[in-house]
């Protein structure tokens, strides 16, 4: 069933910012019984093994909502060790793939509408470009954040380096350890670094760079120490086994956990065949929601194999078109340790509530 969204795609990001969360996200008091948590994620003791990824919590009034809904494992939105700007509205728009979104059809455009979803399993494009208010606000924000967790519930911080002028690519990497510091000083008990986000162009997506990818989690594991770092990756085709491979050789000495999958990029455009995310380098966006399913359930089974043939402990984040609770016992079912959902939980609240009591029966 779908409910008034937490994130208001029609509004711009700054007044989700301040006026959000809306629909039943607004409401402050929890609505979740209170129970002896009962699961295991990271070595913490949890209450479930579902939550919500890095990407619509923007601050702690969201994940406040979000932990009192019963989301459980919790990203806070993607911070910057600098300010950065948010990309040009709207940053949300409603896209139709006609069923599984296979990377043949991202050959072609997609037409995005800023409009109201009309059917449970759909998808959107979310463009927003990593903002970030600088450690001056997310700092403290992060650990008011930190606070609001009950019993059984856990905050992740993701963070992602900026490249600024003059850096050399060991600089830009650096600052992935610097953000990290930051979050841990700020008390992050779990920190998760963005190497998949499909909506920065001068950046681009680092997971498929091994050099990279090795780079950065030794950095910033060498920063944050005992505290359990999770990287976050993209969609590896078949075709890119091999890199996948290496890629998850190279993470493996550094990262506790392993989240896959973020987006599908695909050109995004309007009833006019025109780029429908304004400003430059946003014809291509980040697809999720009910359409790339079939790919974070392709990435996990693929990750939990390598996982048993090379001996490696790495724990499972399976993301990606989890729009009802069925979707999370089809994750659970490939081998993922922990599930979440952005696009399903955006627009149905209850979730979490409705998958525990499906775990349940």
């Amino acid at each position: 069933m779908l409910h008034t969204p937490f994130y208001n795609p029609a509004k711009t990001y700054e007044e989700n910012f301040e006026k959000g969360p809306f629909g039943a996200f607004s409401h402050t008091k929890s609505i979740v019984q209170k129970f002896k948590p009962t699961y295991k994620f990271l070595g913490f003791s949890v209450n479930s093994l579902f939550g919500i990824p890095a990407g619509p919590l923007l601050n702690s009034n969201y994940v406040q909502a979000a932990f009192n809904m019963g989301f459980d494992i919790i990203c806070y939105k993607t911070q910057r060790s600098v300010p950065f700007t948010v990309n040009a509205f709207p940053n949300v728009l409603i896209v139709e793939t006609f069923g599984k979104l296979t990377i043949e059809k991202t050959n072609k455009p997609l037409l995005g509408k800023l409009i109201n979803p009309t059917k449970e399993d759909f998808s959107i494009t979310n463009s927003f470009g990593n903002p970030s208010r600088g450690p001056a606000f997310w700092e403290d924000d992060l650990k008011k954040a930190i606070s609001y967790a009950n019993q059984g519930q856990l905050l992740i911080m993701s963070v992602v380096g900026t490249i600024k002028e003059g850096f050399t690519k060991e600089d830009y990497y650096d600052d992935f350890a610097t953000a990290s510091e930051i979050a841990k000083k700020a008390g992050a008990e779990a920190i998760e670094v963005n190497l998949s986000c499909p909506n920065v162009a001068n950046e681009g997506i680092l997971c498929f760079t091994p050099g990279a990818v090795e780079s950065i989690c030794r950095k910033v594991k060498e920063k944050i120490g005992n505290i359990p770092l999770i990287a976050k990756i993209g969609f590896f085709s078949n075709e890119q086994q091999e890199l996948l491979e290496t890629v998850v050789d190279k993470m493996a000495p550094f990262v506790q956990a392993i989240s896959a999958i973020n987006t599908i990029p695909a050109p995004i455009v309007d009833e006019k065949g025109e780029q429908a995310l304004p400003g430059p380098n946003r014809l291509y966006s980040g697809v999720c929601g009910a359409g790339i399913k079939w790919a974070g359930l392709d990435n996990v089974t693929r990750l939990v194999k390598i996982r048993e043939e090379r001996g490696y402990t790495y724990e499972i984040i399976g993301v990606g078109g989890v729009m009802k609770p069925n979707d999370y016992l089809d994750y659970k079912k490939a081998g993922a340790d922990v599930v979440m959902s952005a696009t399903g939980a955006m627009w149905n609240p209850f979730l979490a509530q409705e998958i525990k009591k499906k775990t349940n029966e």
